[in-house]
């Protein structure tokens, strides 16, 4: 199974070596260059695996790692010159999977990378919720239905997985909205009706129920 992984690294030189080795170890390697490029790279593919430099134009490593973290338990490891002991400790503050001083040696970086990949592994055992039919992958934000892969948005995802989560109850516009778009969200409630009826159509199963005045809930095959 192809594993693809994010570098983050603003020097040209260094990424395409790092680029290089890791492709003719067998990964689909993407890079970017910025943090900002970084995270819209993150939200518009899948990655297994991140690897992060920390002095970065736009938006620092930190950064990237906290609204990442904010998503996704996708595994990052911090590849970086900074050295002390407080950096390090802030990047695993933030949950990051493993820390790595340059210059380091390629060879030992697979071996770091092959062990946060085989934790990964083991931790997505457990990483599944589902509802009849419905399989949600929570560490690749996937949704399956009997075997086959349906494309929700991240926003779609969060909702479908709320719904679940708090099943049977039911679950209101407003709680939705605080939840996913966040409390400074001061837009229509609509939003939500609208993207309920784009999972209603890419799912194609009868599950949502609105509750008229109130929200959505789930409801189970007869």
């Amino acid at each position: 199974m192809e594993v693809n992984i994010l570098t983050v690294e603003d020097d040209y030189k260094s990424q395409q070596l790092l680029k290089e080795f890791l492709t003719s170890n067998g990964y689909k390697v993407d890079c970017a260059e910025d943090g900002l490029e970084a995270i819209q790279m993150y939200k518009e593919n899948y990655y297994d695996l991140v690897l992060l430099d920390i002095n970065i134009p736009n938006l620092d490593g930190f950064s990237v790692c906290k609204m990442i973290r904010k998503e996704s338990d996708i595994p990052i490891i911090f590849v970086t010159e900074l050295s002390s002991e407080k950096d390090q400790i802030k990047a695993f503050d933030l949950l990051c999977d493993d820390y790595i001083i340059k210059p380091f040696s390629f060879n030992l970086l697979i071996r770091r990378i092959q062990a946060v990949l085989r934790r990964a592994k083991v931790d997505k055992r457990e990483s599944y919720i589902t509802f009849e039919k419905i399989k949600l992958n929570l560490k690749t934000y996937s949704v399956e239905i009997e075997d086959e892969v349906i494309d929700l948005t991240l926003k779609e995802f969060k909702i479908l997985k709320a719904l679940i989560e708090n099943y049977p109850q039911v679950v209101t516009r407003e709680k939705l909205l605080d939840n996913i778009w966040g409390y400074d969200y001061f837009g229509d409630t609509r939003i939500v009706d609208a993207h309920i009826k784009n999972i209603r159509k890419k799912i194609v199963l009868p599950y949502i129920k609105t509750v008229k005045g109130i929200g959505y809930t789930l409801k189970k095959d007869a």
